[in-house]
């Protein structure tokens, strides 16, 4: 499993640092004005389905399914039954995109609620969402390809799509900007074409594994039946997230102008620590959590959801408390350029704050669910998500006029806490979960380490970083997370928080 993480999470950190530039030029040429809304908005439906196939409930459903049936029936089987779930997915999907692309005038209306009024930006917002929609097929197929693959415990060319995705909308951008009405459309076909790219990325990833497969026509099986029962209270369970990102998008359109892309650029930087450690860690763990249930190791199943949990907050803690506490610096450098004035800084800064108290709650979510999922439950974790869902509903009401653009994010983190102590409650009584000693030893010390690491933000943000403009931002930026990252490295590493031999040495044994 730590290997599966660490090659998911290493080329999620590469698609991230693309993302982080893609962002900065998006940033510089767009804004953070009614332009860069409405890119926000119309990415926002495709996206989602992103987020709702590619790290939640199609993996939730296939994957453990395609291990079952590999392990149990052998390579050929499981080759028929990933054929005919591409068979069934490329027919709806296909039919889906269709539709959407008619009613995209009202599909846009339902989430531009609030500034409807503004016709000009709606008819903006219709164009550029017609023109990324079809990146859903796409990435949804792509997420197919992927979960055979990573039912094969083959990581590497899922995780590197994304790659794929931020080199594509970059140079789309800058090559196309003079042959297109605006950037957006200009980065709105971007989106659309890295699909392409990606799905023949998988493609050629299932060809190597010796598991490439055929279009045929589809047919409701058993097998397929049973997936798409899991597959449609998943759809809610692992995507509660998501469809609380995207309540936040509405909420959004009651605020000031602005207040979409401050969201969005902040969430980007969220989303960074939740793609690495959360997606890497769920993904990773769960064909091998699968397959530990089918053989019922409890036990092992046990073992194996103390350690996900431990490889999540190592990382996750120390990166909620950073990015609360630099948050200003933070974006200030990477986006504060062009047509991204510091006043959009200033609120995009704050927004992230907000975002950053719920970021633990985002990656262990990612983690918690998986351990129903893999007994075949998408039951469980939809109810409680949708609970969590109305709750976020009630705190974006209550928070939208007091506290202006933080409330949506505020409201999103205050949920997923909730959902994720729901979830770490059922697992416990069911017997799925018991914290072993290891994880209660280690989780106060990495709090205790990331207390230190805050300590030596706030103290360098003082003696290095003044917000001049110019390379010394950048070196301000560069000595406070370098000596936070230091100071938690060696707090850690003497309290027992962590022991990096341990990793190496474990590393070493899994080659």
């Amino acid at each position: 499993m730590l290997r599966g993480i660490l090659t998911i999470g290493g080329w999620t950190m590469g698609s991230r640092v693309l993302g982080f530039l893609r962002d900065m030029l998006m940033a510089a040429l767009i804004g953070a004005g009614p332009l860069g809304d409405a890119f926000v908005v119309a990415n926002r439906l495709p996206n989602m389905f992103r987020s709702l196939f590619g790290e939640g409930a199609f993996n939730a459903a296939f994957v453990p399914e395609f291990s079952a049936i590999l392990t149990s029936r052998g390579a050929d089987s499981a080759r028929r039954f990933a054929e005919q779930t591409f068979g069934v997915m490329t027919f709806w999907l296909l039919a889906l995109t269709v539709l959407a692309e008619v009613l995209m005038p009202q599909l846009m209306g339902l989430l531009l609620i609030g500034s409807a009024k503004d016709v000009a930006h709606l008819d903006l917002v219709v164009d550029l969402a017609r023109i990324t929609f079809p990146y859903m097929p796409l990435i949804c197929l792509t997420a197919l390809l992927s979960g055979v693959l990573n039912g094969l415990d083959k990581f590497a060319a899922a995780a590197a799509a994304p790659v794929v995705y931020n080199l594509t909308s970059m140079a789309f951008m800058v090559g196309l900007a003079g042959l297109v009405p605006t950037t957006g459309h200009a980065l709105a076909w971007g989106v659309s074409a890295s699909g392409v790219f990606q799905l023949a990325l998988v493609m050629w990833g299932t060809w190597h594994s010796g598991m490439a497969l055929h279009l045929v026509k589809p047919q409701l099986s058993p097998e397929i039946r049973t997936l798409l029962k899991r597959m449609a209270p998943g759809l809610l369970a692992a995507g509660v997230t998501q469809l609380n990102l995207s309540l936040d998008v509405v909420i959004a359109g009651f605020l000031p102008p602005g207040t979409q892309s401050a969201l969005y650029y902040a969430n980007r930087l969220n989303q960074l620590p939740i793609g690495i450690v959360g997606v890497a860690v769920g993904t990773a763990m769960l064909p091998g959590l699968s397959r530990q249930v089918a053989s019922g190791m409890l036990e092992e199943s046990r073992t194996t959801l103390n350690r996900a949990l431990e490889y999540a907050l190592v990382l996750t803690l120390p990166a909620a408390l950073a990015l609360g506490a630099v948050s200003q610096p933070i974006m200030s450098v990477l986006f504060e350029r062009g047509a991204f004035d510091h006043h959009a800084a200033i609120i995009s800064g704050q927004t992230l704050m907000a975002y950053a108290v719920g970021l633990p709650a985002f990656v262990l979510i990612k983690v918690l669910v998986p351990g129903l999922f893999a007994r075949g439950d998408t039951t469980t974790p939809m109810r409680w998500g949708l609970a969590s869902v109305a709750l976020n509903i009630v705190l974006n009401i209550a928070f939208m006029q007091p506290l202006q653009h933080q409330g949506p994010a505020l409201a999103a983190s205050c949920a997923a806490w909730f959902n994720v102590v729901a979830l770490a409650v059922i697992l416990w009584r069911r017997g799925y979960f018991v914290p072993d000693a290891t994880l209660i030893r280690h989780v106060p010390r990495m709090a205790l380490a990331s207390a230190a690491m805050v300590a030596a933000l706030i103290a360098l943000q003082m003696v290095a970083y003044d917000g001049s403009t110019g390379v010394f931002r950048y070196l301000g930026l560069a000595v406070m997370v370098g000596g936070g990252a230091l100071a938690y490295g060696l707090v850690g590493e003497v309290i027992g928080a962590f022991h990096i031999r341990d990793l190496v040495r474990s590393l070493r044994r899994r080659r």
